[in-house]
């Protein structure tokens, strides 16, 4: 499909050709016939990714911050592997689209293919042929509204928000402080509401044209008449002011503020600067409110990716509702935009259509000469034609291009002996190719069309917790060799299946192959340790310590349905036990601190015990300090104690000596790549056995019911399941 997307080390705006994004559970996927430009905020986005790297820094110290904190528990190399994959991508621009359903998701009943809708949100009505839309980011569009209008949807919508946030009423004068594409539709759905309207911008030919297309009068806010013309139309003073200009400066704000009656209410739309001056707000006693987007439900992911509504009697204008009285009023003839949407472009020519916002145009419409009948479908897949595998290659495909996949499996991956990264397929087609051009894969593609692909000897799955186990089952049915990050599964019903699927295949003579993303246990540090114990003949005791940090309980790896923190992470340090000891973990006992509503069961103690009598204790806490170094791990056995301080320096002590080994901070992931990537390519066995991978998915499965239980939890063989004894 065609996409209009930003170079972000550039900040070039081109058209490009990428796969089209596949239909999820709780959206649709929309062919887009009409996408609109947001001139002042798309504006922002283009300046800011054309500035140098010293440029985009000072513009956020926030982020600057961020990647400092990162280089502190993962390195420099780590951080600035992180900083280079985030510059060299392709960044999906626009958020308001219209056009045709082409399918519908899973619990979707609201929609069905071929309806007309208009489509909201950043990362989803996107300037792009095909766009995945959740539920409640998607309207349908009147039959008498044309798509090109309803393209506005989301914009209007902003407008709709600042309007309420106004609170005006029947016959009050407003004053809209920015004449660009937001301030004309505010005029318009201001005076739609029985308001007299003015008009203010800094340029004149804006403020006159503003009368043309909504307003009651236009003023530029350099006229020395400005206040002396407020004050013959509007009687008793201006009762609202709607700030939609987009500059740094409080001017707006300013201005505002001097013009309005006493007890006024000011409302800032737009991005301006808020150093208003007190006298005019104090004085005057004047009211100052944000207008937040679209309107409630905006940056709220429980409404817009979930898809949970809010209930009518408790909040009446949602940003889905307030998208749908736009439409109305355009259907109703109560606004005319019209005139908003002359400028179009084929999607060929979008970077054409930023170049002439400069030029003054309020908007540029992207044409993607979608068929008028609705009679559209989804790009066919293309065709792959199997090629003989290479001699001693592997043709590796990627499933998910997150920040992890690109700062630290892609890097570790690429130098691997005889890797060909052949293809990189994500949920969002933009990412895939963004990827694909980042780190030099042959092809971008579908998560299906790589999965399918006879041209793969290899697919590494990399997307969240809860997509891990419906792909390395559908791999391995395809006979392709699987590597998955952590976790294989988040359910014991994924893991039996993985497990049936597993063995299915071994019973009919083939050799399947598992490998999960356990990187810690081959880090050179962690190898050293276990050396260090390689002869022991007692029983180990073993300690380890991770100050995880805090993550909100509305982060992603919080929800239940991506299995939480237990089974996402603190997987990590029962690999890393399991590989020490070296034998089966036979029970499980664990505690968690209270939630407090803070928390999420992430501060929790547990005690392993292992087959031969050797114990772990594992402490994994989110509620210390990020000052303290991540994680800590000692081992004490035959009279030898091992300290392994955040993979960056090891202690090994006996007979009264300590050993010192420092060593570059190395979590063993490129280790991990390399015997992975050899064992996939010669046929050998997973660096990591099936059984145990299994084992240490089970052990955290016990971790979370001896939790929620109180008990000790005995872990039976391989194929039964655990039970809480």
């Amino acid at each position: 499909m065609r996409a209009v997307l930003e170079d972000m080390k550039s900040g070039d705006i081109s058209c490009y050709e990428v796969p089209a994004p596949e239909v999820q559970a709780g959206g649709i996927l929309v062919r887009t016939a009409f996408s609109a430009i947001s001139a002042g905020t798309e504006k922002e986005k283009v300046e800011a990714g054309q500035k140098s790297l010293l440029g985009k820094a000072m513009s956020r110290p926030d982020l600057v911050k961020q990647v400092i904190d990162y280089a502190r528990t993962s390195g420099v190399k780590a951080a600035y592997q992180k900083v280079q994959a985030r510059l060299d991508t392709l960044s999906t621009m626009g958020y308001s689209c219209a056009g045709f359903v082409l399918e519908v998701g899973h619990g979707i009943t609201e929609f069905k293919p071929g309806d007309r809708v208009a489509c909201a949100g950043g990362g989803y009505a996107n300037h792009c042929e095909v766009n995945f839309v959740p539920r409640n980011l998607a309207v349908r569009v009147p039959d008498n509204v044309p798509l090109d209008a309803a393209a506005l949807t989301t914009i209007g919508a902003i407008a709709m928000q600042g309007v309420r946030q106004a609170n005006i009423t029947f016959g009050e004068t407003v004053a809209v402080i920015g004449a660009g594409l937001v301030g004309v539709l505010t005029m318009q759905i201001a005076r739609a509401a029985g308001c007299r309207v003015i008009a203010i911008d800094l340029s004149p030919e804006r403020a006159a044209r503003a009368a043309e297309l909504g307003a009651h009068l236009g003023l530029a806010s350099t006229d020395p008449n400005l206040t002396s013309a407020i004050a013959a139309f509007s009687r008793y003073g201006i009762d609202a002011a709607l700030i939609t200009a987009a500059t740094p400066s409080a001017e707006p704000l300013e201005l505002a503020a001097k013009l309005m009656r006493d007890r006024g209410r000011i409302i800032v739309v737009g991005g301006v600067g808020m150093g208003v001056s007190r006298p005019n707000m104090y004085l005057k006693e004047l009211s100052l409110l944000m207008s937040r987007s679209y309107g409630p439900g905006r940056y709220d992911p429980n409404y817009e990716e979930a898809g949970h509504d809010y209930p009518i009697g408790y909040v009446r204008w949602t940003e889905r509702r307030n998208m749908e009285l736009f439409l109305d009023l355009i259907s109703a003839g109560a606004i005319n935009v019209a005139p908003l949407v002359a400028a179009k472009y084929p999607v060929e020519r979008g970077g054409q259509a930023y170049s002439d916002l400069k030029t003054g145009i309020y908007t540029g419409i992207i044409d993607y000469g979608a068929p008028d009948d609705g009679e559209v479908s989804k790009p066919a897949p293309k065709l792959t034609t199997p090629v003989p595998r290479p001699a001693g290659d592997l043709r590796v495909g990627c499933i998910g291009a997150g920040g992890f996949a690109r700062s630290m499996i892609f890097p570790n991956l690429q130098p691997q002996k005889g890797i060909i990264l052949e293809s990189v397929a994500t949920g969002s087609g933009v990412v895939a190719e963004s990827t694909r051009k980042g780190f030099k894969f042959n092809r971008a593609q579908a998560p299906r069309e790589l999965l399918d692909d006879p041209n793969i000897d290899a697919v590494f799955i990399l997307t969240r917790h809860d997509s891990h186990a419906q792909y390395v089952i559908t791999a391995l049915r395809n006979g392709k060799a699987v590597f998955v990050e952590k976790p294989l599964a988040i359910t014991r019903e994924q893991l039996h299946d993985v497990r049936d699927t597993y063995d299915e295949l071994l019973q009919a003579g083939k050799s399947p192959f598992i490998m999960v993303g356990f990187n810690r246990r081959f880090a050179a540090l962690s190898r050293k340790l276990m050396q260090f114990f390689d002869q022991r003949n007692e029983p180990m005791m073993v300690h380890v310590r991770c100050n995880a940090g805090f993550i909100a309980r509305d982060h992603w790896i919080q929800k239940d349905d991506e299995g939480g923190r237990i089974v996402g992470e603190f997987c990590h340090f029962v690999d890393w036990a399991r590989a020490v000891v070296g034998s089966p973990i036979e029970s499980v006992s664990a505690s968690a601190l209270p939630d407090a509503g803070r928390y999420n069961r992430d501060n929790i103690s547990v005690t392993l015990g292992f087959h031969g009598g050797s114990v772990a204790n594992l402490l994994y806490l989110s509620n210390g300090d990020r000052a303290v170094n991540k994680e800590y791990f000692e081992v004490f056995c035959e009279g030898k104690i091992a300290r392994l301080d955040d993979f960056r320096e090891l202690h090994l002590s006996a007979r009264g000596k300590t050993e010192r080994v420092k060593s570059k901070f190395d979590k063993g992931h490129n280790e991990e790549m390399k015997l992975t990537a050899e064992a996939m390519r010669t046929g050998s066995n997973s660096p990591i056995s099936f059984a145990e991978l299994v084992e240490v998915t089970e052990c955290c499965f016990a971790v979370e019911d001896s939790i929620r239980t109180q008990r000790s939890v005995s872990l039976r063989p391989r194929a039964a399941l655990t039970s809480v004894t």
